[in-house]
């Protein structure tokens, strides 16, 4: 079910008990070869394809494009919510929602930059609500559902998500293919934090002169693919125990 088909009467109709997804991702600069909104753009794709395995059971709410991207705003054409100002606008959807009487939030993320501030949004709002023991409220990012490089698909390069990388690309060369410049001659760039296990202040500069992270020169379409399939499968079967869970236990 779209929130947006939907008439607010429809909406008041649905059991409490529906799981609610809120996508959350980014329009931020993804090298010199693809879109601005390519985040966007790879997690409305993944959303679409769960969405049509749930379209009866799941409530999606719009795509919000906007994220907290300021360590991308050195690349011209980036837009971006300070992490602070992103943290109330995600505490503020929950509180809508927590408002209409819904109980399980899922937001699932789109964007590296996201994470941090998501994840502390939804302690935020359990701690007060401390006392609901039927609120089930979280954050997830879509390529964590799956390992595609373990799963059946020798040709992957990396082995995790880097940034207008080999995933990304090869998964906007199969969305939108005219919006992918060439890619045989761009250099491989580190997907490392340095100073591990630490995790270090940084900025896209510091890490990357192009932009991009990852090896994008062997992206595939049939990749891209491959890619969507295996994420969008991870995270239906994720909603699967986001709908089966008893409303009191804390694990699944």
């Amino acid at each position: 079910m779209n929130l947006a088909d939907l008439s607010w009467d429809s909406v008041d109709a649905l059991s409490r008990d529906v799981p609610v997804v809120i996508p959350v991702a980014a329009l931020e600069q993804h090298g010199h070869h693809l879109p601005l909104f390519t985040d966007s753009m790879l997690l409305g794709e993944v959303i679409r394809r769960v969405s049509e395995r749930h379209a009866a059971d799941v409530l999606f709410a719009p795509l919000m494009w906007l994220g907290n991207s300021h360590h991308h705003l050195d690349f011209p054409g980036s837009l971006s919510a300070s992490p602070r100002v992103y943290l109330d606008l995600l505490l503020g959807l929950m509180e809508n929602f927590l408002s209409y009487g819904f109980k399980r939030i899922v937001f699932m993320n789109g964007h590296g930059g996201n994470i941090t501030p998501g994840k502390q949004a939804v302690f935020e709002v359990r701690q007060k609500y401390r006392e609901r023991k039927d609120l089930l409220l979280l954050f997830a990012t879509y390529w964590e559902f799956a390992a595609p490089s373990e799963a059946g698909h020798p040709a992957l390069k990396q082995s995790s998500m880097g940034h207008a990388c080999e995933w990304e690309t090869s998964m906007i060369q199969c969305l939108a293919p005219h919006l992918v410049k060439p890619v045989e001659n761009l250099e491989d760039v580190s997907v490392g934090f340095g100073f591990e296990p630490a995790y270090r202040g940084w900025t896209s500069k510091d890490r990357t002169e192009p932009g991009q992270m990852g090896s994008p020169r062997h992206a595939t379409p049939e990749k891209g693919e491959f890619l969507f399939t295996s994420f969008a499968e991870g995270v239906s079967a994720f909603l699967e125990k986001v709908k089966a869970w008893d409303g009191k236990s804390f694990h699944v």
